[in-house]
């Protein structure tokens, strides 16, 4: 097996979500707990932001590649980056990174065609929402991702950072997003729903809402990152 990298706390609650789901993809029922070596970098997420809503796009780079850096130092063979929002520069990334990066986008991408769907709604951060690398790598594949309307996107970003991204999970909250679902649906006909946050699977834990399938990004990208620990391709 190789030895996996991951940066966390982007944020945390995600992290543990990641490590805990790659614990449990190696879990045979023989109790020889044959797990592999995880090595995670929790960065500090406000750093980060506040790069982000700078445009401060060239140092939230080089910040990153810093701490993959550190990974590979540390014995890490290849690693993942554990977030949606910083895969809008994941090609300047993977091209400075001195191991292997396995995408969540294109890992998402390889799913999506898989269950032969067409037509996903996407919600994540602002970040995520306002930019165009989920939309870019799925037009390349015939593939349109849908966005929700501005007061909605707005509506969504407010409850990642205000709560979601802090661990508070509120009925309430969901039962909002599961509106905008609804909304997307009946309105934009979307086919299925890209949770771009890997915050989302831990109030949406249903694999269906309206009526459409829900692309969980972690369990996505950790069965990419499983894959490739056990000596597949990226």
């Amino acid at each position: 097996m190789k030895k996996i990298g991951i940066i966390g706390g982007t944020g945390p609650e995600a992290t543990v979500d990641y490590y805990k789901e790659i614990i449990n993809a190696f879990k045979d029922g023989s109790g020889d707990m044959n797990y592999p070596e995880i090595i995670i970098y929790s960065i500090n997420l406000g750093k980060l932001m506040g790069m982000m809503r700078a445009k401060q796009y060239e140092e939230a780079i080089a910040y990153l590649v810093e701490k993959i850096a550190c990974l590979e130092k540390a014995g890490a063979e290849f690693a993942a980056i554990s977030a949606n929002t910083p895969h809008l520069f994941f090609d300047q990334i993977k091209s400075l990174s001195p191991i292997p990066l396995i995408s969540i986008v294109e890992a998402t991408l390889a799913e999506t065609i898989k269950r032969g769907l067409k037509r996903p709604g996407l919600i994540g951060t602002g970040f995520t929402m306002d930019a165009s690398f989920y939309a870019d790598n799925f037009r390349l594949k015939s593939i349109e991702v849908v966005v929700p309307d501005r007061e909605d996107r707005e509506l969504i970003n407010y409850k990642l950072f205000s709560e979601i991204e802090l661990g508070i999970f509120k009925d309430e909250t969901r039962q909002l997003l599961i509106r905008i679902i609804e909304k997307m649906v009946r309105a934009q006909q979307i086919d299925s729903l890209i949770l771009g946050c890997t915050e989302f699977p831990l109030i949406l834990t249903e694999p269906e809402y309206a009526g459409i399938p829900m692309l969980n990004t972690t369990r996505i990208h950790v069965d990419a990152i499983v894959g490739y620990c056990m000596n597949e391709e990226i």
